[in-house]
């Protein structure tokens, strides 16, 4: 049921692209906005200008004790960690706190909604699920943690018939009601140690998107290689269906009301009486096996048919930013993989390859030991060139292992791999930590990477 908000006091809190989608839906259901930034009113810009010809109050820097607690509603960006004393205040005076992904769900009821989760590859197999129902017919959203606010979609949801929605641990550490029809857990790895305690509170807030699933035509998805994943399949109270790169899922695990096993080329999928076999020649890796297993079980389960599936696939090209081949130059092949925020994400790049790379890593890092990715690219990595906050713990984690470069700069450091790399090397931005420290973002990153390349000269 909708909110009634007519009329009703509600701050969004920080006005990244999440926040700023929030309080446009807001204000057209006539509630009264108050928007919270830390940033300052001359930093915001663009943004500061729409919310003064809005009408919304603007409030920058630190809040004021007790304004959260006045308020009927306080709706969160992502970015904005749920522990901070101003937001437990307001929750302590009987205030809801929701993260944006729920706002946006309380006017989206009715709609198939999908929800993706996981460490690594919620992007690639949230686009590729949208793909599969559009080549359905169906008016999908696309969108979430990836790209598009969920409350885009909220404005219109007339518009749409399905929802694919990719799901951060931050989002979903903010919902309530918000009830996916089919919710998936890719993979299950460490990440974001920076903000959570431990790992096991990392799992439990990606385990939230199962939490309020029923019978009926509700469904997980998960991946049925991952011990820790199936872990957090126990508390589904739905059917749950998996997937296997190694065609032996965990003996641990719910009982599996289906299963989709990677073959050469493609994977088997068995479930409610039905086998067939899919091909999934365009995406790279055995990761991406598992995303595309993944993507073809959330929509046959949602009700798209067979051939449908397979045209997706055929069709579906990849996404910037993973492992995505930006040129070959002398027998040089430059590949962009900037959404590789963390060390997993190396560890499935650096899969995908047989050797003779050079890789491109550092940003600003969330916490987590290098020593993985180091053995993983014993043998592979030639050398590494290092950027941006993290480059001398790097270093010193490569320092036996592989020549280190220190670079600074991803403008140096492609200097510097246009000099050493030679014909049947793969030169890799691969970066295992974020990019805040230098970029906007990783997309800024890997577009940066990407005009560098192009420039370089024969």
């Amino acid at each position: 049921m909708n909110p009634s908000l007519s009329g009703r006091k509600v701050a969004v809190f920080g006005l990244a692209k999440s926040g700023v989608a929030a309080l446009r839906l807001l204000v057209q259901h006539g509630a009264k906005v108050t928007a919270l930034d830390a940033r300052s009113e001359d930093a915001l810009g663009d943004v500061a200008k729409e919310l003064h010809a809005r009408g919304v109050t603007l409030v920058t820097g630190a809040t004021p004790p007790g304004l959260l607690t006045r308020q009927d509603l306080v709706v969160v960006s992502p970015g904005v960690p749920l522990s901070l004393p101003e937001l437990e205040a307001a929750r302590t005076s009987g205030v809801p706190v929701w993260g944006e992904v729920e706002l946006a769900g309380r006017f989206l009821e009715g709609l198939r909604f999908l929800g993706i989760t996981g460490t690594n590859g919620k992007s690639t197999t949230t686009a590729l699920t949208g793909e599969l129902y559009a080549k359905a017919g169906l008016r999908t959203f696309v969108g979430g943690n990836l790209g598009r606010p969920l409350a885009e979609a909220a404005l219109s949801p007339g518009d749409w018939d399905a929802l694919v929605v990719e799901l951060s641990s931050f989002q979903l550490e903010g919902i309530h009601q918000l009830k996916p029809t089919g919710a998936a857990i890719l993979n299950l790895t460490p990440d974001h140690l920076d903000r959570y305690a431990n790992h096991a509170e990392y799992g439990a807030a990606k385990a939230r998107i199962f939490m309020n699933q029923q019978g009926g035509s509700d469904f997980a998805v998960v991946n049925a290689d991952d011990a820790a994943v199936m872990g957090l399949a126990t508390s589904a109270r739905v059917p749950v269906y998996g997937f296997s790169v190694t065609g032996r899922p965990v003996v641990d695990a719910p009982k599996l009301a289906g299963l989709a096993i990677a073959k050469p080329g493609g994977f088997e999928l068995e479930f409610a009486g039905e086998s067939y076999t899919l091909t999934n020649r365009s995406l790279r890796g055995a990761h991406n096996a598992q995303n595309a297993m993944a993507a073809a079980l959330l929509a046959r389960l949602g009700g798209v048919a067979t051939d449908a599936v397979q045209a997706g696939l055929d069709s579906y090209p990849g996404l910037a930013h993973r492992l995505e081949s930006v040129r070959v130059l002398d027998g040089v092949e430059w590949v962009n993989d900037s959404k590789a925020t963390n060390v997993d994400s190396v560890l499935v790049a650096l899969k995908a390859f047989a050797g003779d790379v050079w890789l491109i890593a550092g940003g600003k890092g969330k916490g987590a030991p290098y020593a993985p990715m180091v053995e993983a690219g014993r043998g592979k990595v030639k050398g590494v060139l290092t950027i941006g906050q993290d480059a001398d713990v790097l270093a010193r984690a490569y320092a036996n292992d592989a020549p280190v470069h220190a670079c600074g700069t991803l403008d140096a450091a492609v200097r510097k791999a246009r000099e050493v790399a030679r014909a049947g090397d793969t030169v890799l931005l691969s970066p295992a930590c974020a990019s805040y420290d230098q970029f906007k973002n990783f997309e800024d990153r890997g577009d940066t990477f990407k005009r560098l390349v192009g420039a370089l000269r024969p």
